[in-house]
């Protein structure tokens, strides 16, 4: 079961990597022809959209993947019922997604004093993106669908298509000579938008079934839904806190510091990369009808194997960190001594996801708001005391600290109600060893680049093996089996 896991998660990985590598050129050409302040703008931006594509689809992306495997449980006309399923979910969203355009439309000159000065003198940016908001929740589950039927290969494609116009597109502004207008960053959100109609287009024009809301239907859906998506508006406000408050606790220089925030996290793009991917293949995986045995065996294993291939991907850019640092613009790289803290965050929030399988499984996700709930108020507490003190790098912690609080709640919460036997032991052996790799490799005087990376790789191909020949991991298997076609 296991290599079915990790087949779908290299398919969806494949497209991922390529995917988010056309995005991250962003990051570089942004940060060279944007200063701190105006990349800043971009940062604030596109950590707020998440939040609004949490809030606007209702936590409905994890209800059709329960609900659809519910209906093949049930036997019968399936086919209906997941007709029926899915043109409720994507009204109601939809509609969500419409109302939410009409009312920023309406108030963009409140919305846009409120979101700071630079939103009050432009306030079309806030328009421009609340469409691209607008389109990306009505596409949300058209593409949720897609991974449901399994039909990777459109998915990817249109993911990619949607990429590939948003680089191009800004590209071509550049070409152009739009940045240098006095709308300035807004051609970039522009960018945005227009890849959004034009793919969102696409992926509705392929569903064959119109949105139609069922009322009758949303109480049993909601009630599934409901506390995921407080859980997750909780959650997405946990991620992009720490820029908020560094927009606004920050006594001077706030923009400025933010820019260079959110370019350093762009860096982490290997590891966002790797628990993106592996959230849009474990999510249907651990939510179709497996048996209790099955699926915390499943589950146990998963995270151990998970956890193997952050700390590796860990090592992989903290040991390299001041080459990735060459990715963003001169002025941003004073910021990459924050990276590995970053990287660390980034870990803990798959192993939590990890560990909220099974309550999504039980229908009991109610728990899910006491997850996100706890990160969020440490995120606000652990940020409102570092960030007036040390800035971004207070922020990277206030979230590593955030991140923590909820593994740590996610696993008594597993230990008292769904007792998973994962093998801690081992993990923490795991990350033990990797991070006393990562500190060797800070201790240790460095003459000069070149025995600084032989070292590095030394260092990391020496915990690659140990964990390959610790686990007894077939490696040529494991490959064979991704790479095996259906």
């Amino acid at each position: 079961m296991l290599e079915k896991l990790a087949k779908q998660t290299a398919i969806y990985g494949i497209s991922t990597i390529l995917g988010r590598f056309l995005s991250y050129l962003l990051t570089p050409f942004y940060t060279r022809i944007f200063g701190v302040e105006s990349y800043g703008v971009i940062t604030d931006v596109y950590a707020l959209i998440p939040f609004a594509l949490v809030t606007l689809t209702l936590g409905m992306e994890s209800a059709y993947f329960r609900f659809a495997a519910k209906a093949e449980a049930a036997g019968g006309d399936v086919e209906g019922a997941k007709r029926r399923l899915f043109s409720t979910m994507w009204g109601i969203t939809s509609l969500a997604s419409l109302l939410f355009f009409a009312v920023v439309t309406l108030f963009r000159e409140e919305v846009s004093v409120l979101m700071g000065e630079v939103y009050a003198a432009n306030p079309a940016y806030v328009v421009i993106v609340a469409a691209i908001v607008m389109f990306d929740v009505m596409g949300c589950i058209p593409f949720s669908r897609l991974r449901e039927q399994g039909r990777a290969l459109r998915f990817v494609t249109l993911k990619l298509l949607n990429i590939i116009l948003q680089v191009g597109l800004a590209v071509l502004f550049w070409a152009v000579g739009l940045f240098d207008t006095p709308f300035g960053v807004g051609w970039a959100f522009v960018a945005n938008l227009l890849a959004s109609i034009i793919t969102s287009t696409i992926v509705m024009a392929m569903g064959g079934t119109l949105p139609r809301i069922r009322w009758s239907m949303l109480a049993i859906l909601f009630a599934y839904s409901l506390p995921l998506l407080l859980s997750s508006i909780a959650g997405t406000a946990g991620e992009f806190i720490d820029r908020q408050l560094i927009k606004y606790l920050v006594p001077e220089g706030a923009m400025a510091q933010l820019g260079i925030y959110g370019a350093i996290t762009k860096i982490a793009v290997v590891m966002t990369l790797f628990t993106q991917m592996y959230r849009l293949a474990a999510e249907p995986f651990f939510l179709a009808n497996y048996r209790k045995e099955e699926f915390v065996e499943m589950n146990a294993a998963a995270l151990k194997y998970y956890m193997i291939a952050s700390m590796l991907i860990f090592l992989g850019i903290a040991l390299y960190r001041d080459l990735f640092a060459l990715i963003v613009g001169t002025e941003f790289r004073q910021g990459i001594y924050i990276l590995p803290v970053v990287l660390g965050a980034n870990i803990l929030s798959g192993v939590w996801l990890n560990l909220s399988f099974w309550y999504k499984r039980e229908e009991k996700t109610r728990y899910a708001l006491w997850v996100t709930l706890s990160g969020l108020a440490a995120s606000i507490i652990a940020g409102c005391i570092l960030i007036p003190r040390a800035g971004y790098y207070g922020a990277a912690w206030s979230r590593f600290i955030a991140e923590v609080v909820m593994v740590a709640v996610s696993l008594t919460m597993n230990r008292i109600c769904y007792p998973t036997p994962y093998d801690f032991r081992r993990i923490g052996e795991y990350v033990a060893v990797g991070v006393a790799i990562f500190l060797l490799a800070e201790a240790l005087p460095m003459q000069n680049a070149i025995v600084q990376y032989t070292l590095s790789t030394l260092l990391f191909v020496t915990y690659a093996v140990y964990v390959v020949r610790r686990e007894k991991i077939d490696v040529h298997g494991l490959l064979r089996s991704v790479l095996k076609r259906r």
